[in-house]
């Protein structure tokens, strides 16, 4: 009888690396996410090594010596690999594993590889696997030997995985299908836009720094029911979702995937139909963690994101969450919002105060109108119902009197 072993998936234990060009405390903020974000693709976390340089090494991200030190720390804590804080070019990326003799990963292959392990739908599942080829495309000769290294979960899942030997022609061709199944998706999300145009229904987008409480948000209003965790990019994803306000209003909001520092263009350019959920949305609903040490960093990179997604003139709400995690007073402002309101969105603390920021806000996008409509015209009573908000009915002999809020492109029609 033929004898059976137990395949069960190694373990990764890495070492992170960062090169130190500016302050200190960034640096090791920057390695705190990182180590978070290791943990989050499965892997462990053996030590964390720091070089302080004027620049990055051009061609193998460290200087010799810090090479050194980094081999015997290999050796040391048996690390089967590392994982480079920036970006690594494929020069770098082959020589450093050259040097090396281990797995060499940088943070962009990190994210990614949790992005594979997190899509769920056909357009999640699309948008990952055309970052990581058109990522792998522009480092084909450095990966070529880290990826024939199977084992462990970490910056290998997802296509490549098993094709070791794939070569250009044949990333470019399935990144050109890739490209007109995206087409098509996109056409798909245009469409159910213009649906919700049509409607009139005020739409807002949840955004915000990966784990800082969106998914937890959209929960807590419209019992949506997603995955909502306390890890990096735990859902990834769009989820739209009604929500009818205490005083008959309607908005509809729409969960978007997490920011994150250092973001890979890849990643940006491959989910930018994702992303541009924002752009076409009329509130920006900027979810804000308070209880994070790194909270204005955070606020930063989501400001920056917007706007190199061009997203503007947009009504900006800032969501100051998480405050049942403060144990003391804190001063909270931000001077890029319109609106600002503190909440837990676990707890519910103060989430009345969010729902009537939003009726007032829906509320001042509508026009005032107060009219008597003959009885032939009752069918323009249901259209208020439906896009605005009826505050008085009465029922005279000359016909039906109404005072209501309705939006402004609705208001010449209804006068």
């Amino acid at each position: 009888m033929a004898e059976l072993y137990e395949n069960k998936e190694i373990e990764e234990k890495v070492i992170l690396l960062a090169v130190e060009t500016g302050p200190a405390s960034d640096t090791e903020a920057c390695l705190d996410e990182l180590a978070e974000l290791v943990r989050t693709a499965g892997a462990v976390v053996a030590d964390r090594i720091v070089q302080n340089r004027e620049q990055v090494h051009p061609g193998t991200y460290l200087g010799k010596g810090k090479i050194e030190e980094v081999k015997e720390r290999i050796w040391e804590t048996e690390a089967t690999g590392v994982v480079c804080d920036d970006e690594l070019s494929p020069a770098q990326l082959r020589n450093l594993e050259r040097e090396l003799e281990c797995k060499v990963m940088d943070r962009t292959m990190v994210i990614l590889d949790i992005f594979a392990s997190r899509a769920r739908t056909r357009e999640g599942k699309l948008q990952v696997e055309l970052a990581q080829l058109r990522y792998r495309a522009a480092r084909l000769v450095g990966l070529r030997n880290s990826l024939s290294r199977l084992g462990g979960g970490i910056g290998t899942r997802g296509p490549g995985e098993t094709r070791l030997e794939i070569d250009r022609r044949r990333i470019h061709e399935r990144i050109s299908v890739l490209k007109e199944e995206m087409k098509e998706v996109e056409r798909h999300r245009q469409v159910q836009r213009q649906q919700r145009e049509r409607s009139q229904v005020t739409q807002a987008a949840i955004v915000g720094y990966t784990n800082a409480g969106k998914s937890t948000l959209l929960n807590r209003l419209t019992d949506a029911g997603i995955l909502a965790e306390d890890k990096l990019f735990a859902t990834l994803d769009p989820t739209t979702r009604s929500l009818r306000l205490s005083d008959g209003q309607q908005i509809l909001l729409t969960d978007t995937v997490g920011f994150i520092r250092k973001l890979p263009h890849h990643l940006i350019e491959a989910f930018k139909s994702t992303l541009e959920e924002a752009r076409y949305c009329d509130i920006i609903l900027h979810v804000a963690d308070c209880a994070s040490q790194q909270m204005e960093m955070q606020m930063h990179t989501v400001y920056e994101t917007l706007k190199d997604l061009q997203v503007t003139d947009k009504t900006m709400v800032t969501v100051f969450n998480k405050i049942d995690l403060l144990d003391r007073e804190t001063v909270l402002k931000d001077l890029s919002a319109d609106y600002q309101v503190k909440i837990s969105a676990k707890t519910g603390q103060n989430l009345e105060e969010l729902l009537g920021l939003l009726e007032q806000i829906l509320r001042s996008r509508k026009i005032y109108l107060e009219k008597i409509y003959p009885y032939r015209e009752a069918g323009r009573i249901q259209e208020i119902r439906r896009f605005g908000e009826l505050l008085y009915e009465e029922y005279t002999e000359t016909g039906i009197r109404v005072k209501a809020y309705v939006p402004a492109e609705l208001y010449g029609r209804l006068v």
